[in-house]
């Protein structure tokens, strides 16, 4: 009897595993980001070949059909046929009244795939997520030999969570040739996004033409090469200085590319910035500058210094009917509801100095220069809406009155500032530049191309949650929805953008579409993997750095301790300790490692025995200082005593800072008298950022924390301080001394030069390790 139950349990068992492995091989094959709102996945698939017939109840669908099947065309060799006919065909799309806009149903069956929608919107989503099912090979430019183009039976009932789901795209720092941008709005198209926000004018271009005004683009579109200069490092254009064509669209090209994205279902919205970041358009037309600037204004090709402060004269009335004139151009190519009209980051420097401005002021009987700002902007927003458009601009325009029904976008911080604006019923999107500003790192900063600030990995984005805890109701139904946003200060060609942009606007998509409760960090991972083979099949340049290793070395206890951390928990990390390459083989990392003598820690990551990841290659170098406690005023204060040195980068967190650099003084406590030869200080250089060596050093020694004696120091001229370029540097000092405490006093290098792309801005010192031998 016994034996019988054993065999019945043990069959039992098989069948369960054998069930739940069933499940995970069907879960797998519903690979579709955004995740649907619901599915259920069936037996069988259905095979697309080519005696498919598409047919359409609603013709003002059919060229959505049409476009889906033509899909198959060059890899499959076949295109499905299309009819408009109420007869049920292979694959069917029919209309219900039922559904929201943008919602639809799916209902594959072995024999014949359903579609129901209410509009083109609907049945476009519809169609992406049966593209995603199926092949990857559907991606490519040449013919694919041996595919079954099939997807798997399944019922999918889908919408979106917001209605504004978007992505800009800053053209006008690098511009995105015509038959790129086309490639990536049918990247985007795939991820159901719906909105593309052109920025087209700034300091750095203006990449969009205007025939009233032809020098916008003669002019306003070229600027100087600083070959091989990051952004940052860039010095402005010096009068007489040749510029090149750097691009713009002309106004067919913005046709096409509007209706490329409008079969698409993607909005585009235009922004022309104003009043600021138009040093391009004053490049072409001074006379539209304050007529107190007395510097001369050309394209500007990265930063600007005090550059960036010339902006559109606000009591110039020539400025108001130029921008009409540009926005009624913009606004006839343009069919979108929306007109992005900017409104950031506007230096008031000279309009307080302008008569024109001053005179605008008291007879608007204006407060001062940031309500002038309000002024403009509720002028501009007023001539927009009598066009029947609706306007839309960055946060800052809710420090003065926000023009009336303005949309606002918030994105300094968290977006904290786009609240007020809801709390005086203005609708708004969430795209804080903290989560959802694509510019920033994606990775782990040692393996990633140079950029600003820090990290917005794709887990970070994907797990943003755009509503806020203590919102009401009110607050909540203002909120339109979300956006990533890609600045293109770093980019140099089109590759570059991809990078930046996926895979992480994938996560920026599931946050805009799926609602939390459906949200699932290793389902999405299992779905974007089969989302990043389409990418690769179509030529498209994505970053892996999701697979690389984030490194913490900490102080605990007066040892140092090495974390290692992926945001895929799907993968393991091998490491090696003798500075042999991590294999498969390797030991696997399970918890923090202690080290307690100097080891080369090479680690990455594997999947399925397969290597991921690119190599971490980390040195981790005591010395008489490493693990010592750290007397300062920085809170990273114990990376001074890690025994790693950063890199270039002054954001990698092995970088300690100090807000007011002044006088910065550390003081290390080595626990007991020890003798000493040599102190060694590592410092970040980053002209570009303003990062720059103290103008002078003092090292202090002291037996007992009490009573100090001063044994060395350094002074620096500004020549060796204020160095072009991104590197690391060390200072070294020979000691030859005996004590326990060692106190470092550095006295930072005050105002940047005229001369420096930061003109007159405070230096900032940052210190990666500090070394006693």
């Amino acid at each position: 009897m016994k034996k019988n139950i054993f065999i019945l349990t043990f069959f039992f068992l098989c069948v369960c595993i054998l069930y739940v492995r069933g499940e995970e091989r069907k879960m797998q094959k519903l690979e579709i980001v955004p995740a649907p709102e619901n599915f259920t996945l069936e037996k069988g698939n259905f095979i697309f070949k080519a005696s498919t017939v598409i047919t359409v109840e609603d013709t003002a669908m059919v060229s959505v059909a049409e476009q889906f099947a033509s899909l198959f065309n060059v890899p499959a060799g076949f295109i499905p046929q299309v009819k408009t006919t109420a007869k049920a065909g292979d694959v069917c799309l029919r209309f219900d009244s039922s559904l929201k806009k943008e919602a639809y149903r799916l209902v594959i069956t072995p024999k014949r795939i359903n579609v129901y929608t209410s509009s083109k919107e609907g049945a476009f989503y519809a169609f992406q997520s049966l593209r995603q099912l199926l092949p990857s090979e559907l991606e490519g430019g040449e013919r694919a030999m041996n595919v079954d183009w099939s997807v798997p039976a399944a019922t999918v009932n889908d919408s979106p969570r917001f209605g504004y789901r978007g992505v800009m795209i800053d053209v006008a720092r690098y511009f995105i040739p015509k038959e790129d941008l086309l490639r990536l709005i049918d990247c985007i198209s795939l991820l159901k996004i719906n909105t593309l926000h052109l920025h087209l004018t700034d300091d750095n271009g203006w990449r969009i033409e205007i025939k009233k005004h032809p020098l916008l683009t003669a002019v306003g579109s070229r600027r100087v090469e600083r070959e091989g200069l990051l952004f940052h490092e860039r010095h402005n254009q010096r009068q007489g200085e040749p510029t090149v064509e750097k691009g713009f669209y002309t106004q067919t090209d913005i046709r096409e590319i509007v209706a490329y994205a409008s079969s698409r279902c993607i909005e585009i919205i235009p922004e022309i910035d104003m009043p600021a970041h138009s040093n391009a358009a004053l490049a072409a037309y001074p006379m539209l500058a304050c007529p107190v600037v007395d510097k001369f204004i050309g394209v500007l090709p990265g930063l600007g210094g005090n550059h960036a402060d010339i902006i559109y004269c606000a009591g110039n009335e020539n400025v108001y009917h130029f921008l009409q004139d540009v926005l009624d151009e913009v606004m006839a190519l343009f069919p979108s509801r929306y007109i992005h009209l900017g409104g950031d980051e506007a230096w008031k420097t000279h309009w307080k100095q302008c008569p024109l401005c001053q005179k605008r002021i008291r007879e608007e009987k204006l407060a001062d220069e940031e309500d002038l700002q309000g002024y403009f902007m509720r002028r501009m927003s007023k001539y927009v809406q009598s066009k029947g458009r609706e306007v839309m601009g960055w946060d800052e325009l809710t420090q003065s009155q926000i023009p009336d029904d303005a949309i606002i976008f918030g994105w300094r911080g968290m977006g904290e500032a786009a609240l007020k604006a809801a709390r005086q019923g203005h609708r708004f999107v969430m795209t804080p530049a903290r989560v959802m500003y694509l510019i920033r790192y994606q990775g782990p900063q040692w393996f990633e191309p140079y950029t600003y600030f820090g990290n917005n990995t794709l887990k970070d984005i994907y797990s943003y949650e755009p509503v806020g805890p203590t919102w009401n109701d009110g607050i909540k139904s203002l909120l339109m929805g979300v956006q990533g946003s890609m600045w293109t200060e770093f980019c140099n060609r089109t590759s570059d953008v991809e990078y930046m942009l996926f895979p992480r606007l994938a996560a920026v998509a599931e946050v805009g579409w799926t609602i939390p409760g459906k949200k699932d960090w290793s389902r999405f991972l299992k779905a974007l993997d089969h989302f990043t083979e389409r990418l690769a099949v179509k030529g498209v340049n994505f970053a892996q750095s999701m697979y690389n290793i984030q490194h913490s070395v900490t102080v605990r206890n007066g040892k140092l301790q090495v974390t290692l951390d992926c945001i895929r928990p799907d993968v393991e990390i091998a490491y090696t300790l003798d500075g042999g390459e991590p294999t498969v083989n390797s030991p696997r990392y399970v918890k923090p490692l202690i080290v307690k003598q100097s080891t080369l820690l090479k680690c990455a990551t594997f999947y399925n025995g397969r290597r991921m990841g690119k190599t971490l290659t980390l040195p981790v170098c005591l010395n008489k200082a490493t693990a010592c406690t750290v007397y300062t005023d920085s809170p990273a204060k114990d990376v001074l005593v890690n025994g790693v040195r950063g890199s270039s980068r002054s954001s990698d967190f092995e970088w300690a800072s100090w807000e007011n650099n002044d006088t910065i003084c550390i003081t290390l406590d080595l626990g007991k008298k020890t003798r000493m030869q040599k102190l060694i200080m590592g410092f970040n250089n980053s002209y570009g950022m303003g990062i720059h060596k103290p103008r002078r050093m003092e090292v202090w020694v002291s037996p007992d924390d009490r009573q100090y004696r001063k044994i060395k120091e350094q002074s620096f001229t500004e020549t060796e301080i204020f160095r072009q370029g991104m590197f690391t540097e060390d200072v070294q000092f020979d000691l030859k001394d005996e004590s326990r405490y060692v106190r470092i006093v550095a006295y930072g290098a005050g105002m940047n030069p005229p001369t420096h792309v930061r003109p007159e801005q405070t230096t900032k010192v940052c210190i990666d390790e500090i070394i006693i031998e």
